[in-house]
């Protein structure tokens, strides 16, 4: 790796239409920051034109690299795959919408340059909805309550790192992947910068409330053992307050000598203590499920294509894909 030098990866899904838009902002940043540079663009399976874009793009400048994956693995998948390939010291993650503004990666290098590992650029303001907004604060929090990341509230998917860090992840190979937490695995030093995101140009974001909840379950139940605690908890209250009627119970039958009357009491103690049961067995089959899956060892991703040389072998499941880029007949990098 040199010194100084950038690796940007970007997960596209349907954005064949605006990639000619980010090349064109993105690329003169990379230039004037006069230090050698990447863009590595990860097809993630998208149905329209997005991969004919990248290998367009990949003729018109220096320094592009086209990954084509052979289906839709999900984002994190996606970037996953961009962050094992790039090859210079710094990794930059940023959306294809171009809500992330091209010309602010300087001011996260800055940042970066004060000691830090991992940098966020954070959104002045959240501009989804309130639905989307909701959830995207849901998984913040089960990333800072569950994780203990401290940073939680300032993640976002525009971010730049320390291209060491994924050392710590080299050998991650479940399909289940969430870079934020895969990061928080080799660094504590983290910090954000306020950035004012733009509008999205074209389309609309394929993160919706119903993905952004489940997103969050996986992120619970995927990196942490606190959902099983929690129904361990709620198992005991839920004990302690059956032995709280029973106690009701013996010293009513003591003191007046009858039992508790009333079929809709005791309904609402059964269902109680089903419900717990059934949410901690829910708890437990998620989690089983998972287990299934790692046994199966089902892809992290599948490499259909790339616009460089086959040099890259993707025959291990994990690990580094170290190459470069012809220059000829492009735009000119650093």
């Amino acid at each position: 790796m040199k010194e100084g030098s950038l690796s940007v990866v970007i997960p596209i899904y349907n954005s064949a239409p605006i990639l000619p838009s980010l090349m064109e902002r993105l690329h003169p940043v990379l230039v004037g920051r006069g230090v050698p540079f990447e863009i590595i663009l990860v097809c993630d399976g998208s149905p329209d034109a997005s991969w004919s874009a990248i290998e367009r793009a990949a003729r018109e400048y220096s320094g592009v690299r086209g990954i084509e994956l052979t289906r839709n693995y999900g984002q994190h998948n996606a970037l996953l795959c961009g962050v094992r390939a790039a090859v210079h010291e710094v990794i930059v993650t940023i959306d294809d919408d171009l809500q992330h503004p091209p010309e602010s990666i300087p001011i996260l290098l800055d940042r970066l340059g004060q000691g830090f590992d991992l940098v966020y650029g954070t959104p002045e303001e959240e501009t989804h909805g309130w639905a989307r907004d909701t959830a995207s604060v849901a998984i913040k929090l089960s990333l800072k309550q569950v994780l203990g990341v401290k940073v939680a509230r300032e993640v976002s998917a525009f971010r730049v790192f320390r291209t060491a860090l994924r050392q710590a992840f080299a050998a991650y190979s479940s399909p289940h992947v969430m870079i934020d937490v895969l990061l928080s695995w080799a660094t504590v030093r983290y910090s954000s910068v306020p950035i004012r995101f733009e509008e999205r140009l074209t389309g609309r974001s394929g993160y919706t409330f119903r993905r952004l909840v489940r997103h969050s379950i996986d992120l619970a139940v995927g990196f942490s053992t606190t959902p099983l605690r929690l129904a361990n908890l709620a198992g005991f209250a839920v004990m302690m307050l059956g032995l709280g009627v029973l106690a009701y119970v013996v010293a009513r039958y003591l003191i007046e000598g009858s039992s508790v009357p009333g079929f809709a009491f005791l309904a609402c103690i059964i269902a109680i203590f089903s419900g717990v049961q059934l949410l901690s067995l829910g708890i437990i089959g998620e989690y089983l499920a998972r287990i299934y899956t790692r046994m199966m060892d089902r892809p992290v991703y599948t490499v259909r294509s790339r616009t460089e040389d086959e040099s890259c072998s993707e025959s291990l499941p994990v690990g580094f894909y170290p190459g470069t880029a012809s220059s000829s007949g492009r735009k000119s990098a650093a």
